[in-house]
């Protein structure tokens, strides 16, 4: 609706949605559901559009291309975020040093250097990590692995 109103409303978190079909998609990220399946290799998905474009995985069909580098992606998403690496456009800024990211999750993993946030835990020693790829790095000294 064009209104602003959202008259369904998630029961367990509160969440309003203007569209019925929005709030029983929303509600799946509450009960883990995943009632979309790929017949390829078993991965399920909460809506049938993720699985659509889960299957250009399998299919190798890449239809958003970008104009500079030819590169194709499977989702406008990731072509935004790529032709970030051209324009040099970095719109997640951090509010303690100013420094700028082009993706959200790339500003969370720099946020981490300002709290010492260490979320990744090795389960031998107890020992912290901000990123997870230093986290396996550490667990190949228990382990001997190079």
């Amino acid at each position: 609706s064009h209104t602003g109103e959202k008259p369904h409303e998630c029961g367990r978190c509160g969440k309003g949605f203007a569209v019925r079909s929005h709030l029983v998609i929303h509600q799946r990220s509450h009960t883990g559901e995943k009632p979309f399946r790929c017949q390829q290799c078993g991965k399920s998905f909460s809506t049938g559009s993720y699985l659509v474009v889960h299957l250009r995985f399998h299919s190798g069909e890449r239809p958003y291309g970008c104009g500079e580098c030819g590169k194709g992606f499977t989702t406008r998403s990731l072509l935004v975020v790529h032709q970030r690496l051209h324009t040099g456009e970095r719109p997640y800024v951090c509010g303690v040093c100013g420094k700028g990211f082009r993706t959200s999750y790339l500003l969370l993993l720099h946020q981490r250097s300002h709290t010492d946030e260490k979320p990744f835990r090795c389960p031998d020693c107890g020992k912290g990590f901000r990123h997870n790829s230093a986290l396996t790095v550490h667990r190949r000294l228990h382990t001997g692995e190079r």
